[in-house]
């Protein structure tokens, strides 16, 4: 896993691939594992986190209705604008690919279909072997740190059909985690869930803050108040 920091249609959606195409040189587009380190590589402060949070509106959610998991486009899809996106593999590989240690791809596949690695699992501190198949590959599955239920409840209903394939497919707001624990984490936001790892809840607050910032949603005032707990380290 790459190194981490500790501790409507919206014109101001962040777009990461704009940003990412600068970072290579001239000329030069990067490569899928390049571009989707780099968005991996650098996280905010906890005090610019804390920056960028108080900068969120708060509000109360939304309803629910008419939330449905192909509001954000096919699972999965290569077809996006963000890191990763049109590199000819889906985005549940490109995770696995990035967070995996001693990775080993399908043949053939152009390093794209992921059959077993090993993931030190952020969210629980476990050490868990991936292995492609029927029955075990769904024992590591790739979360969305800003769940798609609490993003659509929190200003997604107002971006386009295009912004929210971006969202569900950006690696920002992408880990490969154990199963288990993303199950019960579900679409809590940082009120009602956070990693039982600890050493990992600023990291994983500072990422919300982060996504939810370049895609305008808001925090509900008990999730404000949470973040603010874990970004001061008041998580114990």
């Amino acid at each position: 896993m790459a190194a981490l920091a500790g501790c409507g249609s919206h014109s101001s959606v962040t777009e990461p691939a704009a940003s990412l195409e600068s970072a290579a040189p001239a000329g030069q587009p990067l490569s899928r594992s390049t571009a989707l380190l780099f968005s991996e590589a650098v996280l905010p402060s906890p005090a610019d986190a804390r920056a960028l949070l108080d900068a969120l509106p708060v509000q109360g959610r939304a309803p629910t209705t008419g939330y449905a998991r192909d509001r954000f486009g096919e699972p999965w899809t290569d077809d996006v604008d963000v890191a990763g996106g049109h590199n000819g593999c889906d985005t549940r590989d490109d995770i696995l690919g990035r967070d995996l240690q001693d990775v080993a791809f399908e043949p053939g596949t152009n390093d794209c279909v992921v059959l077993s690695g090993t993931l030190n699992d952020p969210y629980t501190g476990r050490t868990l072997e991936f292995v492609r198949g029927k029955d075990t590959s769904n024992l590591v599955q790739v979360d969305h740190v800003v769940s798609l239920s609490d993003a659509w409840q929190k200003g997604a209903q107002q971006l386009t059909a295009r912004e929210r394939a971006n969202f569900a497919n950006d690696p920002r707001n992408l880990l490969a985690v154990d199963a288990a624990a993303n199950r019960q984490k579900g679409s809590g936001d940082a009120a009602s869930w956070l990693p039982p790892e600890k050493s990992f809840r600023s990291t994983y607050v500072i990422k919300q803050i982060t996504v939810k910032s370049a895609y305008s949603l808001w925090v509900t005032p008990a999730e404000k108040d949470a973040m603010i707990r874990v970004l001061d380290g008041r998580t114990h």
